[in-house]
């Protein structure tokens, strides 16, 4: 988990795809090279933009993913809204999510 964490950190985190690219190496035991071309798949974005601060903002606004700064008039969606977004963008299983789902009574 440390050394996901690191590389993901270094990909800048939530201001660019770090976190989800974590995300996805953890859930699906990937490499981070095939993290990264799953993650752009499903965001259908390149390589090189997951890494890129201004497009992954836009992308994260656009799906409603959370960025790390308050941005007036931004679609921003915090906390278990944007967790429900990204697991339903990259078809992961959240344990938070799914935890929030059955006590919520959602199918």
């Amino acid at each position: 988990m440390e050394a996901t964490h690191a590389i993901a950190a270094g990909m800048g985190g939530i201001r660019t795809a770090g976190d989800l690219v974590m995300r996805v190496q953890l859930a699906k035991k990937l490499r981070i090279a095939e993290a990264k071309k799953y993650v752009a798949e499903k965001l259908d974005v390149t390589i090189d933009e997951l890494c890129d601060v201004i497009s992954m903002t836009e992308v994260r606004e656009k799906r409603g993913f959370g960025i790390p700064h308050f941005e007036p008039d931004a679609n921003v969606n915090i906390g278990m809204e944007a967790k429900f977004r990204i697991a339903e963008a990259l078809g992961l299983r959240i344990n938070s999510v799914e935890r929030f789902k059955r006590l919520a009574g959602i199918k």
